[in-house]
């Protein structure tokens, strides 16, 4: 049977960080989609030893870091307004 996404994102994830990019381009799927079935990683690791860590988004310009959620796509910083936003990276451990 073949893996479904999410379990390939799941094994990608457990063997290296990747931003939703990364991770659109090694599994086939649209980037924005990538979003949601992280989220459904992370609850579905929740009754396990593993853990989905998020290294939030961060500003090119001005270094902001603090989105109200790690896990999101924004399109521009609130601090500084920049478009320069680098997405976050993720992986499982």
């Amino acid at each position: 049977m073949e893996p479904t996404t999410r379990e390939r994102i799941a094994t990608v994830l457990r063997d290296e960080a990747a931003t939703p990019s990364e991770l659109s381009t090694r599994v086939g799927t649209a980037r924005n989609a990538v979003y949601d079935h992280l989220r459904h990683v992370a609850r579905s690791l929740s009754d396990t030893d593993e853990q989905l860590l998020v290294s939030p988004p961060t500003c090119r310009d001005c270094g902001f870091d603090a989105f109200d959620d790690p896990l999101n796509d924004p399109s521009n910083c609130p601090e500084c307004r920049s478009e320069s936003v680098a997405e976050p990276a993720v992986r499982i451990d």
